[in-house]
């Protein structure tokens, strides 16, 4: 099986998909002006207590306060096997200024959650460096790796500090561990100090950027190829490698093509299925996807599939294939928090109960970790999966303005993403100029956001780009056309790209 990665950056953002056989599994999305809050450590200032709550609202410096639970462990405690003593939240009043953590990143009208446990992520290990915790992934099975582990990790640690041994620890030296507890505890005295002298909300620690946390975090098991489509992002992934023993600087690939990599490669096609609420499912039958304030829901049809025996037996074998393409979607849309899944009706309690297998099965090979509650008698099923990068839907999309954001639109960025593409394509059949006809307001934020800058100054330096606005047409309504002529004849609205 091919295990590929693709990394791109282009139009202010950085995107990495991962795919087995050409077929993506895996995107993370990261937009310049909204990178991974979730990690950062900012220095706080307390504004106000709720006691009916048991929490704290905290400035930090970002558009709202953060929710700081008080007397709660920070969720990466409940995530792994171990036992210790977690800091908590110590006896606080308004003013008071703390070291927090983003454990979860601002989303709609709610502010981030921060903890007080702080820890540094590693390959191998967590580092906690004021909390009493020792503790280790429940990956790791073996008994004897166990045991061996947790001894080499306790032996790195200072009173009052803790470790977590990751999954990818299994594997690996006794000396790597201790090389890594090393740089991660230099970390923590960078930030101590960093801390001393920083302004309340001021950040003091940032978590890495995207390519580093899919090496840290998602690179391996077996990945045969790296294909880099930006150069800047090339040089960074070969130095990431350098450092890792499963792969060599002959596995990374610099995209040499001038059309999109993406499209090159049957990604894009693929990618812009995520923005799209109905799913196939490949008997014929469908998902739809949506999305509420507090979860998501998922309704399972039968389409076109009509089966080959009896009614029960048709829905059993829909509710599985959808079964298998939910734990998918889920994975690739990185959809977080409480899913509720409305399959079709089975009378069959062992059929409800083999779908609940099948769902819980599919789940398991995700990172992300999930919990599934039995089926009941109305076929509804409850899962809950940890949110671990932006959901995709808010790079593909935004609200749209004309309906008080009840609805969406593609956001400006993914048709800046599409324009891009349709330029590339036709600079590489060698015209000269592109024209582009778009709507008013997303020409406005294209040349405000800059978001073509980059190809602008740099491979499309010597080719030129129109933009013509359009007041009668849709946000989403955009087109290209190439023209080798030297002189082009456009209406006095047409601007040259930059």
């Amino acid at each position: 099986m091919r295990k590929e990665w693709f990394f791109d950056r282009f139009c202010g953002a950085q995107i990495a998909v991962y795919a087995e056989d050409g077929k993506i599994a895996e995107a993370v999305f990261e937009r310049g002006n909204s990178a991974e809050l979730t990690g950062n450590i900012y220095k706080g200032r307390v504004c106000n207590l709720v006691p009916g709550m048991q929490a704290a609202f905290v400035a930090c410096g970002l558009e709202r306060n953060c929710y700081l639970p008080l007397g709660e462990s920070a969720a990466i405690f409940t995530s792994y096997d171990g036992d210790g003593n977690a800091v908590h939240a110590p006896d606080l009043k308004e003013g008071d200024e703390i070291l927090v953590q983003i454990v979860k990143p601002p989303r709609g009208t709610k502010g981030a959650k921060v903890t007080c446990d702080l820890s540094f992520v590693g390959k191998t290990l967590i580092y906690l460096p004021q909390t009493d915790f020792l503790g280790i992934s429940r990956k790791i099975t073996d008994p004897e790796t166990r045991e061996r582990l947790l001894k080499e990790a306790d032996k790195l640690r200072e009173k009052g500090t803790g470790f977590i041994v990751r999954t990818a620890a299994a594997d690996v030296e006794k000396r790597h561990l201790k090389i890594e507890s090393e740089y991660l505890k230099r970390v923590w005295r960078s930030v101590s100090r960093a801390a001393q002298s920083a302004a309340a909300g001021d950040v003091v620690h940032r978590e890495y950027d995207l390519p580093f946390r899919v090496m840290r975090d998602s690179l391996g098991g077996g990945v045969t190829h790296i294909y880099v489509g930006d150069r800047a992002t090339y040089e960074k992934i070969v130095q990431l490698v350098r450092m890792r023993s499963d792969l060599g600087e002959r596995d990374v690939t610099l995209y040499p093509g001038t059309r999109s990599m993406f499209r090159e490669y049957g990604i894009s096609e693929q990618l812009h299925t995520l923005a799209s609420r109905t799913v196939p499912l490949e008997n014929g039958g469908y998902l739809v996807i949506d999305k509420a304030e507090a979860m998501t829901v998922i309704d399972v049809n039968t389409g076109k599939f009509i089966g080959d025996s009896d009614l029960e037996s048709t829905v059993f074998e829909t509710n599985l294939v959808a079964a298998r393409e939910i734990a998918r979607q889920v994975r690739l849309r990185n959809i977080g928090g409480l899913v509720a899944v409305d399959f079709i009706d089975m009378s069959d309690e062992s059929h409800r109960a083999a779908v609940d297998e099948a769902l819980t099965e599919a789940l398991g090979h995700d990172r992300a970790k999930s919990r599934v509650a039995p089926m009941g008698d109305m076929c509804v099923t409850m899962f809950t999966r940890k949110r671990t990068n932006n959901d995709a839907a808010d790079f593909f999309l935004q609200p749209c303005r004309h309906c008080s954001g009840l609805g969406t639109v593609f956001s400006d960025v993914y048709l800046a993403v599409s324009i891009r593409s349709d330029v590339a394509e036709l600079f590489a059949d060698d015209y000269t100029a592109a024209v582009v006809d778009c709507n008013r307001d997303l020409m406005k934020n294209i040349l405000f956001k800059r978001y073509l800058t980059e190809e602008a100054r740099g491979v499309w330096r010597e080719k030129r780009v129109y933009l013509i606005p359009h007041d009668d047409w849709g946000y989403e309504k955009y087109t290209v056309r190439g023209d080798n002529a030297k002189v082009l004849s456009l209406p006095d609205s047409a601007q040259l790209l930059y």
